[in-house]
């Protein structure tokens, strides 16, 4: 056995540098920052491969890092035209039917204009402090308010990620240079563009690219079929389009208005069909809920 002093300093600093890196193994998103530094001057992934990645692929996660650090607040913020908020005196029948039209548990507060919110309002603190039936007219929205995050429009996505996981807020406003409100993100917007588009228990089924919600309207993602949509419907869709290069349900809505449209707009067909966008960002159209005419429903 060597008991040599050299030998058992050795030992120590071994032993040492092994306990140091177990206690301070970096978290989530520092991980992937790591991956990133080493390789910034890598350059940035197709875009074909960011429509087409396989889930869990090298190409998957080369996409998500790069996204991580060089996608801004800016690139995935919804506009402020599309926010939903309300007033700091709203009262509770209108409170509760802005959260029933919009879908949404949280919405932006603000006293006077937009560019002064006061926080967010909570749907769950709603029901929770005001129950279910109804029965209330007044309400201290005021003093139900959680905080909101501020942030630039240049901030890379991952540093918000990582603040919102700090301070376990799950909505942040983009405020521009002049301390108005430019945009907002949430957590699942952000998070989308690391992993892909998450569904939840409102949205179609994952086998699914549609389903009847009553008769005549179809809720349907935008990147179904055209064709195949066309004809479980029974209804010619691009008759009297120039465009002949049209596959999809969310490139017909495209075609027809010339951009990207914001959720809640109704596009309305030549022939006749509405196209309501259910859920969209910036960038692209999610999902739609499309609406034939009384005489093609019958």
């Amino acid at each position: 056995m060597n008991d040599s002093p050299e030998s058992s300093s050795s030992a120590a600093h071994r032993a040492q540098d092994e306990d140091d890196t177990s206690s301070q193994q970096p978290g989530f998103f520092a991980r992937m920052f790591g991956v990133a530094s080493q390789s910034e001057n890598a350059e940035a992934p197709p875009r074909e491969a960011e429509a087409h990645h396989p889930a869990g692929s090298a190409a998957h996660a080369a996409i998500s890092v790069y996204n991580l650090r060089r996608m801004r607040l800016d690139d995935v913020a919804v506009p402020r035209a599309e926010i939903t908020a309300v007033p700091v005196d709203t009262d509770l029948p209108d409170l509760v039917e802005v959260f029933r039209t919009s879908g949404y548990t949280r919405l932006p507060v603000y006293e006077g204009t937009m560019d002064t919110p006061v926080g967010l309002v909570h749907l769950k603190d709603i029901a929770l402090t005001y129950g279910f039936n109804g029965g209330h007219e007044s309400i201290a929205l005021r003093t139900m308010l959680r905080p909101l995050l501020y942030a630039p429009p240049s901030m890379p996505i991952g540093v918000m990620l990582q603040k919102m996981q700090t301070d376990r807020t799950h909505m942040a406003l983009v405020i521009d240079e002049y301390g108005g409100v430019d945009g907002l993100v949430t957590l699942e917007d952000l998070i989308e563009q690391v992993i892909g588009e998450i569904e939840d228990e409102h949205d179609v089924e994952e086998d699914k690219l549609w389903s009847e919600e009553s008769p005549g309207c179809w809720v349907a993602r935008a990147r179904a079929s055209l064709d195949e949509f066309e004809q479980a419907v029974g209804l010619d869709l691009t008759e009297g389009l120039d465009d002949e290069e049209i596959d999809t349900l969310g490139g017909l809505v495209f075609v027809l208005t010339g951009r990207v449209p914001a959720r809640g707009e109704v596009v309305v067909h030549p022939a006749g069909p509405e196209f309501e966008i259910v859920d969209a960002d910036p960038r692209r159209v999610k999902r739609l809920r499309v609406r034939l005419p009384k005489e093609a429903a019958e």
